[in-house]
């Protein structure tokens, strides 16, 4: 397998899925073994149950908080942030995910773009209190957290069903996507809308748009020119070049 030549490009983009935390022992979503196979998510994960029953969405949420407490960074994500690291200052990398666990600053990953939240932070969900995202170590599988600002119950700060990706997110993956030369796609099945129109963009403006995940993508998606089958953890070191 030939290595990528990364010095040919000046603007990096990767969107990365829930395959590429699947080492770290995180359960995916959607697909084989995943969270939603049993359960419909929107149902116990729409926007309406904060509502109804908000501390459902902790008892569903919360158990990753957990897992996080002993999971660590694997080579796929390593690999990511050592090519951030060593590419030139006329160089520009994007990391856009998918996944909520933060793996990918842990591993060291800078410039990071998290579309569906971090589930490692709070926020309120009283869209007019002043409280601020703030890192929680608790899972609050038990007890309803309550805003100390305004009485309202707290959140994860993650997207739920029926909710936008919050506009920040939004517009910067607009501006790294406009001037893009290389469009890496990892451990996504590349269906879950907005991320699935990505490489279309990508592909509009010029750039080399590359699919790396264990199963094919189905349908494909005729904007990605190339196509690498297998676990990201070890994909990745081979086509970056890189060893652990």
């Amino acid at each position: 397998m030939q290595s990528l030549d990364f010095s040919a490009y000046r603007n990096i983009v990767v969107l990365t899925g829930a395959g590429v935390s699947a080492a770290s022992g995180i359960q995916p979503f959607r697909g084989q073994g995943g969270l939603w196979k049993d359960i419909n998510p929107f149902v116990v994960a729409d926007v309406s149950v904060l509502e109804t029953n908000p501390l459902s969405i902790w008892q569903l949420f919360g158990k990753l908080r957990t897992q996080l407490e002993t999971a660590q960074p694997n080579a796929a994500h390593l690999t990511l942030a050592k090519l951030e690291a060593q590419l030139s200052a006329s160089q520009k990398f994007t990391l856009i995910t998918q996944n909520i666990d933060g793996l990918h600053q842990r591993a060291g990953s800078l410039n990071v773009i998290e579309l569906h939240g971090n589930v490692n932070y709070t926020r309120c969900s009283n869209h007019t209190c002043s409280l601020t995202s703030y890192l929680d170590k608790y899972s609050h599988q038990e007890l309803l957290p309550i805003c100390q600002l305004c009485n309202s119950p707290l959140r994860l700060d993650i997207v739920l069903f029926g909710e936008q990706i919050p506009v920040k997110q939004e517009w910067l993956v607009k501006q790294s996507l406009r001037d893009c030369d290389l469009f890496i796609a990892i451990g996504t099945s590349g269906t879950v809308w907005p991320a699935a129109n990505f490489v279309r963009s990508a592909h509009y403006v010029g750039a080399r748009t590359i699919f790396i995940n264990l199963e094919p993508m189905k349908p494909q998606n005729p904007y990605f020119q190339e196509e690498y089958l297998g676990l990201a953890e070890e994909l990745l070191p081979l086509l970056f070049n890189y060893e652990y």
